[in-house]
């Protein structure tokens, strides 16, 4: 049957471990009434959250079973995939009540500190990169986690761990060559949002855009994530100078310059003027607020967002041309002499190392 994870919140400020285990029992003596069976729970008590592992035939029959139990039901359930849950949430145990535990046997909040790496081996020179950066995930005891697109994506635990993995895997890429363009993303969250219906999507979707936007060679880190670093007991003074700190104003201005970008880059009259008015500031705000953000101007920012497309696309057997009209450049000479200029090699010639040669 499928797997569920679900989310509830805790609205009482007395509430303990021995409160969690009553309801878990609550659960289990409804739940073969709806043919559903209650796997493993986490609890984050500082957040006032809770998660649940539940098998059974449809969402509406673990909401029914949680409603009989609870006289409530979850405020948000997904179906998640065996190979997604053991990715985020596999690593652990459970205690005989079946709430989840560390390896180290502490309660386990279901949160995860997300690691996301957007590279691109310009030259591709160091065709087996990607395996020492795994090398160094496993290191650390992160998890690597499948992802559609190019991006190399990661759950650690601990906060801690996944910090200075990040600034371990930041030593190995400068210490290869300056033919891989990357920038990386750590941020904290829960496996089940208010909306979605994929696990840690609000997390993951953070870390998507600050690597797409983040300026190349650098990490962006979540104020949470630091603050979780803070209190672990076994953490080390880290320096944080490789880090842009985001704060939650940061992360709302961010989503909403991503998603005004993505929307429009492919458009070639959409420039800094066009950008500013949409995000409903005048030319000077959005210069200003843009360029602490990100490092860029507005137009360099638009500019390098369509350049970073178009590095996914010339791995396509589309013509040069075609790339250049649809990332939302005039011309394609244009876009040649910004291509060569940003990442030092022609597209064309891009293009062939990165396309799989055929016999």
């Amino acid at each position: 049957m499928p797997l569920y994870v679900d989310l509830h919140y805790i609205y009482s400020d007395n509430f303990t471990h021995e409160d969690a285990f009553r309801a878990h029992l609550a659960d289990l003596n409804v739940q073969d009434k709806f043919g559903v069976t209650h796997k493993k729970f986490w609890v984050n008590f500082e957040q006032k959250t809770l998660f649940c592992l539940v098998e059974g035939p449809d969402k509406e029959a673990c909401n029914a079973a949680h409603q009989m139990a609870h006289m409530d039901h979850a405020c948000n359930i997904i179906e998640v995939s065996n190979e997604e849950f053991v990715s985020f949430l596999g690593i652990g145990k459970k205690n005989r009540h079946d709430m989840a535990l560390t390896l180290s046997g502490k309660i386990d909040s279901g949160y995860r500190t997300i690691f996301m790496l957007r590279a691109v081996d310009i030259r591709s020179e160091h065709s087996e990169y990607s395996k020492g950066i795994n090398k160094i995930i496993n290191q650390f005891s992160g998890t690597t986690v499948p992802h559609p697109d190019q991006n190399i994506l990661a759950s650690f635990i601990h906060a801690t761990n996944a910090v200075e993995c990040a600034l371990a895997i930041l030593g190995f890429l400068k210490s290869l060559s300056n033919s891989i363009d990357y920038s990386m993303a750590l941020v904290t969250g829960r496996p089940v949002d208010d909306e979605g219906t994929v696990l840690f999507e609000e997390a993951k979707n953070k870390a998507q855009y600050l690597c797409q936007m983040g300026v190349s060679q650098s990490i962006y880190l979540d104020e949470e994530t630091k603050v979780l670093v803070q209190k672990e007991s076994y953490a080390s003074d880290l320096d944080y100078s490789a880090f842009k700190i985001m704060n939650k104003d940061d992360f709302r201005f961010a989503e909403a310059l991503f998603k005004i970008i993505d929307g429009k880059v492919n458009h070639p009259d959409f420039k800094s003027d066009l950008l500013g008015r949409n995000l409903g500031f005048s030319k000077a705000q959005a210069y200003r607020k843009i360029k602490a953000l990100t490092g860029m101007s507005p137009n360099t920012l638009i500019r390098e967002i369509r350049l970073r497309k178009s590095l996914n696309a010339l791995k396509s057997y589309k013509t040069v041309a075609e790339i250049a009209y649809q990332n939302g450049f005039n011309s394609p000479t244009y876009f040649t002499r910004m291509f060569r200029k940003r990442f030092g090699i022609l597209p064309t010639a891009f293009a062939k190392l990165s396309t799989p040669s055929t016999v």
